[in-house]
């Protein structure tokens, strides 16, 4: 896990201020691409905090060798919520508010989480916990909780954790390859604690699935028909956190079964990968039926103008 804190300078450029762990390296198109991906683009009107959630590739595919406890994580983890190999997602709290001292006149900065973990719940809750904070109180309040994240017992199957964080603790239970599915979630622990009373997620990776059904409620069947089929997909949502929290439920709901195809929750024209969805899939040199996207800037709606007919598009009203 590791945290990256992307700001945005007048005029347009985006840079990465700080990074947790220290040690943790990342490549420059990496940082790029975490960096452009941690903004929403400047016609979404977010204004105030939104968070929202990201995948990208990394580069040189898996270039860290695995862990014992990553190869024990998985071996008893459901295959849909195994760690990526080859990919990371990006949790993203985003903040832009107006400030007149600022030259562009509004106040623009990301919390981003990064992980091979797909537990959007879990992670969101997190953030929502510490983006606010450091806003206000800066470095020394992240590196206490980096301090106190570096504490927590690794995700095992099938156990549920407390993880204290900023003097809350939120329990979880880490779902395992031989639950049932009539498991019902964790319920808070009665005996004594010196810990205070934890805050219990019901899910560490389940969102409101109505909630984000609802701007295309009458079409979910015929989506989880193209999602279970490999279709290509394209979200145009108004918002960065609508269009990924419904990549994401399109993803969630063929669980137990894995989506075995690309995908991207949320997606712009600056991301390093963005020629290879438009220009060469153009030519049909790269699989487009593998890819799920979102649309960041109205430049991306009318590149995909010319990819193949059949790439189905999603439209979320505002």
């Amino acid at each position: 896990m590791w945290h990256c804190l992307p700001s945005r300078c007048y005029p347009v450029l985006v840079s990465l201020q700080l990074v947790y762990p220290s040690d943790f390296r990342l490549t420059d198109k990496e940082k790029s691409s975490i960096c452009y991906l941690s903004f929403p683009d400047s016609h979404s009107g977010c204004l105030g905090d939104t968070q929202f959630s990201f995948r990208i590739r990394q580069c040189g595919g898996q270039r860290s060798p695995w862990h014992a406890e990553d190869r024990h994580y998985n071996s008893g983890a459901p295959v849909s919520l195994q760690r990526e190999p080859a990919h990371y997602f990006g949790y993203v709290y985003f903040r832009q508010v107006k400030d007149s001292s600022v030259k562009r006149g509004y106040f623009q900065k990301s919390l981003v989480l990064v992980s091979r973990l797909p537990f959007v719940r879990l992670f969101q809750a997190l953030l929502g916990l510490i983006a606010p904070e450091y806003f206000d109180r800066l470095a020394p309040c992240l590196e206490a909780v980096c301090s106190e994240i570096d504490q927590w017992p690794a995700p095992t199957p099938g156990q549920t954790l407390k993880l204290p964080v900023m003097g809350v603790v939120l329990q979880v239970r880490i779902p395992s390859r031989v639950d049932k599915p009539e498991y019902s979630p964790p319920k808070q622990c009665s005996h004594e604690s010196l810990l205070p009373t934890p805050v219990v997620l019901a899910s560490v990776h389940e969102l409101d699935l109505f909630r984000c059904f609802q701007p295309v409620l009458t079409h979910v069947q015929t989506l989880w028909e193209l999602m279970l089929l490999g279709e290509p997909l394209l979200v145009l949502a108004p918002s960065p956190a609508m269009a990924s929290d419904l990549v994401l439920a399109l993803i969630s709901c063929l669980q137990p079964l894995k989506f075995c195809c690309d995908y991207r929750p949320y997606f712009t024209i600056h991301d390093s990968e963005f020629k290879e969805f438009t220009v060469q899939a153009q030519g049909h040199q790269l699989p487009v039926k593998e890819a799920t996207l979102q649309r960041a800037q109205l430049y991306i709606e009318t590149a995909i103008g010319s990819l193949p007919k059949d790439l189905q598009a999603v439209l979320c009203p505002p």
